[in-house]
C-alpha cells in the first residue's frame, strides 16, 4: 500500500500556479486544470474529505460517471485492489476508509474554520489546527514513518490564503468569515463596508504575493519529498480559487465566478 500526502494550498488559484517557479510541484506532473466543488474552505474540504477531489469538468457525459471514475482512481493512488464508491458508503469519509485499511491518518489545519470541534476530524486519528496559520515548515517537520504502518498526512496550507503572509510583508487585511464571526461573537462594530474597494494596482500586488506563496510552499516540498519513502503518494491541489478584482471581484465564497472555482492540480509518486 502506498502512503498518501493530500496536500491543499488554500485559497489558490490555478493560474497563480501556472505562474509561479514551482521545480518540485512540476516533478509530480504536469499541473491540471480543475474545478473546486465549492468556493470557500469548508465545504469544499468536506468534499475533498468524502473522497471527491477537484474534477475536470468534462462535456457530454453523466455526472454519475465522473464521480465513478473519481472513487475508482484510489485504487491507483493507493494500490490497494477493490476500492469503489461501495467502499466509501455510508460514511463516505476518506479518512475512514483509510483507517479501515489500516493508515494511521492525520491532519494538520491551518485555518480556524477547520477547527479540531468540526466535523471534518471525526475520522481522523490525530487531527490539529496549526498554532501558526502559516506554518507549512512545522508540519514538514513534524512528519513521519514509523514502523510499517501507511500513514495518511492530510495538510491544508494558510499561506496562500489572503492576506498571503510570509515573513516581513506588510499587506491590507480584511476578514474572512472566521473573523467576521468572531468579531460579532465579542459585540465589534468593526466593518470593512466602508473601506475602499483596492485599486487595480493593489490587487495586482495582491496577486503577485500569492504567487510568491506557491514558489515558497513549493521550496518545503523539495523538503518534504526527502522525508517520505518511495511509496508515498502525493496530490497537490487547491480547494477553491480566487478574484483579484475581475469583473469588480475581491476574494472568494459568496462570489459565483470561473475563477473562484478553478484551481491547480497534480498527482503522483515521490519523484
Amino acid at each position: 500500500m502506498n502512503h498518501l500526502i493530500y496536500i491543499v494550498m488554500d485559497s489558490c488559484r490555478y493560474d497563480s500556479c501556472q505562474r509561479a517557479h514551482t521545480p518540485n510541484i512540476d516533478r509530480l506532473g504536469p499541473v491540471e486544470r480543475r474545478y473546486s466543488y465549492a468556493s470557500w474552505t469548508s465545504p469544499s474540504h468536506y468534499a475533498m474529505l468524502m473522497g471527491m477531489v477537484p474534477h475536470t469538468n468534462p462535456p457530454g457525459v453523466f455526472a454519475s460517471e465522473v464521480y465513478k471514475g473519481e472513487f475508482k482512481r484510489w485504487v491507483d493512488r493507493l494500490a490497494i485492489t477493490g476500492l469503489s464508491f461501495k467502499t466509501f458508503v455510508p460514511e463516505l469519509s476518506l479518512p475512514k476508509v483509510l483507517k479501515n485499511n489500516g493508515y494511521s491518518t492525520i491532519a494538520r489545519m491551518s485555518l480556524p474554520v477547520l477547527n479540531p470541534y468540526t466535523l471534518l476530524s471525526r475520522d481522523f486519528d490525530d487531527y490539529r489546527l496549526m498554532d501558526n496559520h502559516n506554518d507549512f515548515a512545522g508540519m514538514v517537520r513534524e512528519i513521519i514513518f514509523p514502523g510499517n504502518q501507511p500513514r495518511f498526512y492530510f495538510l491544508n496550507l494558510g499561506e496562500t490564503h489572503y492576506p498571503y503572509m510570509l515573513a516581513g510583508d506588510d499587506l491590507p487585511h480584511i476578514s474572512g468569515v472566521h473573523g467576521v464571526l468572531k468579531d460579532l461573537a465579542n459585540g465589534s462594530t468593526r466593518t470593512s463596508g466602508n473601506q475602499a474597494f483596492f485599486p487595480e494596482e493593489e490587487m495586482r500586488r495582491l496577486h503577485d504575493q500569492q504567487i510568491r506563496c506557491v514558489e515558497y510552499i513549493d521550496r518545503l516540498l523539495g523538503e518534504l519529498y526527502a522525508r517520505c519513502p518511495s511509496n508515498t503518494w502525493f496530490i497537490v491541489t487547491a480547494d477553491h480559487g480566487e478574484l483579484f478584482g475581475e469583473d469588480g471581484y475581491f476574494g472568494h465564497g459568496p462570489i459565483m465566478h470561473e475563477k473562484c472555482f478553478e484551481v491547480p492540480f497534480v498527482e503522483g509518486l515521490r519523484p
